[in-house]
């Protein structure tokens, strides 16, 4: 138990109670008078100092981004199978890359609309990363047509014409429908009427549920959210950051 010499006071007070062993600092065993006069101090020695409490809160920011790290990548790592290799997300980029980029997107995200072309100037400039798209329609009615519509042209018409709606659709000026889907089915060449036929089916249905629920193990709850290799990235990112993260990676591996 800590008693107050009569000497001691003031700042140097609260300073000898804050620096003693923890142990040491007991403040149940305090008298009200003693907790009003340590209180008081520490009060003050706070108001004169107050950069101690940017101290202290840019610390406690450091160990719950930590913390939240290590979470993410316990995450990751639980889930890594399903991330990259689903069976069912298109993949592309370098198939056998070094590196592998997942991102979960919505096409009415304006922030995914920003991403698309860091992440297509990141594959264009590195060459060797594997790109996996999760459809993850979270904003409406309008991202699910458009999800649907992006996977049932997957299941239609192949890797290639997916990579063309998608393309088309993060740039979609207006909101999707059955008119304008089956407009940009024509515009590229694709069979509308088998494409928009499949939109309803059980498999997509069952796809984008899954994706879901992969997205709320992972506490992915906004687009875009990218999964680097084993890192969760969440929210947008520039490409040179991104080329950053990737240069580290390989420095690692030595």
């Amino acid at each position: 138990m800590i008693r107050f010499p009569r000497a001691l006071s003031g700042v140097a007070t609260a300073l000898a109670l804050l620096t003693a062993p923890a142990q040491a600092l007991d403040l149940s065993t305090m008298s009200e008078a003693e907790r009003a006069i340590f209180g008081a101090e520490v009060r003050a020695y706070l108001l004169e100092n107050p950069e101690v409490i940017i101290e202290a809160v840019n610390l406690l920011e450091q160990r719950q981004a930590q913390t939240e790290a290590t979470q993410d990548e316990a995450l990751v790592a639980a889930n890594l199978e399903e991330l990259q290799n689903d069976g069912y997300s298109w993949v592309g980029g370098n198939l056998d890359g070094d590196i592998t980029l997942v991102e979960f997107m919505d096409y009415r995200c304006g922030y995914c609309r920003r991403a698309a072309p860091e992440v297509a100037q990141l594959l264009a400039e590195d060459g060797n990363i594997r790109l996996v798209i999760k459809e993850f329609p979270i904003l409406g009615e309008a991202s699910m047509m458009a999800s649907r519509f992006a996977v049932a042209t997957r299941l239609v018409a192949g890797d290639k014409a997916y990579k063309q709606v998608h393309d088309a659709l993060i740039e979609f000026g207006g909101d999707p429908n059955d008119v304008s889907l089956r407009r940009l089915s024509e515009e590229l060449g694709l069979d509308a009427d088998a494409i928009m036929a499949q939109m309803d089916s059980p498999e997509i249905t069952q796809e984008l549920a899954q994706t879901r629920a992969l997205a709320q193990r992972m506490k992915i709850s906004g687009t875009p959210t990218f999964v680097l290799q084993s890192e969760l990235l969440r929210g947008y990112l520039p490409a040179d950051q991104m080329s950053v993260i990737i240069a580290e990676m390989r420095d690692q591996r030595g």
